[in-house]
């Protein structure tokens, strides 16, 4: 049985001397493990549609539940990511986000397509990436049911709090804080709420039609990906990577 889809690779692993293994994360049949005979040898025909993050269009041959890349045509490589070390190690990142959100065979199109988008405003807009990051982050916790509730504190409902709780996904007062709670809460400006608000429920169309001063945008940075890390209860050895060169 033949079976043709798009997507955008996440992660290659060596299978052996001449095969790899990819995992696609794909439009309509969500993450997929596919073999890529002969991906290793020197002048293979699947080796730039077989890239890490290009997204291009497969046809697989499956057999008892396991696909094989029978042929691979590209349609985007993102170059001006690939020629980049800093732009390349915050894409990685994104990808194996990605890999940790989705499921096998479960749909998550719109997490493709913010992955998509994401790389296209590093790539072909030259976006900030510091910008790029913090609506991926933001926006594919959303996706992944870690919703944040923004709408003013959570105990007393004013609308301007000063603080976000990393782990409930909540904004409180400094004075709202109850001494039992064990939670890690960064400070939050109304400029960094105000963008965060929007990234969580623009439409994605949307996601970068907005604009924050250079210090807002620090800030928000770091609450986004501080608060996606503690949510999934994990780090990415891709964002190590992105920070040291940033050096």
């Amino acid at each position: 049985m033949y079976l043709t889809v798009r997507g955008i690779v996440l992660r290659i692993t060596d299978y052996n001397d001449r095969d790899a293994l990819l995992t696609i994360l794909t439009t309509r049949h969500g993450k997929l493990t596919v073999k890529a005979r002969g991906l290793r040898r020197k002048n293979s025909p699947l080796t730039a549609a077989c890239q890490l993050l290009a997204f291009s269009e497969f046809t697989l041959f499956e057999y008892r539940g396991q696909h094989t890349i029978n042929e691979a045509q590209t349609i985007e490589l993102f170059m001006p990511i690939r020629r980049d070390l800093t732009k390349l190690a915050l894409s990685t990142y994104f990808a194996q986000v990605a890999e940790v959100l989705s499921q096998e065979d479960l749909p998550n199109s719109e997490l493709q397509s913010l992955l998509l988008n994401c790389l296209h405003g590093l790539a072909a807009m030259e976006l900030p990436e510091p910008l790029v990051k913090s609506v991926y982050e933001l926006r594919a916790a959303c996706l992944s049911g870690y919703m944040p509730d923004l709408f003013g504190c959570h105990v007393c409902g004013n609308q301007a709090p000063e603080c976000f709780d990393l782990s409930a996904g909540h904004l409180e007062c400094r004075k709202c804080r109850s001494r039992e709670s064990n939670g890690v809460r960064m400070p939050v400006t109304a400029a960094q709420l105000e963008a965060m608000r929007y990234i969580c429920l623009c439409d994605p169309k949307k996601l970068f039609s907005f604009r924050v001063s250079r210090q807002t945008l620090a800030g928000l940075s770091e609450l986004a990906e501080a608060y996606l890390a503690t949510q999934l209860e994990r780090g990415f050895s891709a964002l190590d990577f992105y920070k040291s060169v940033l050096v």
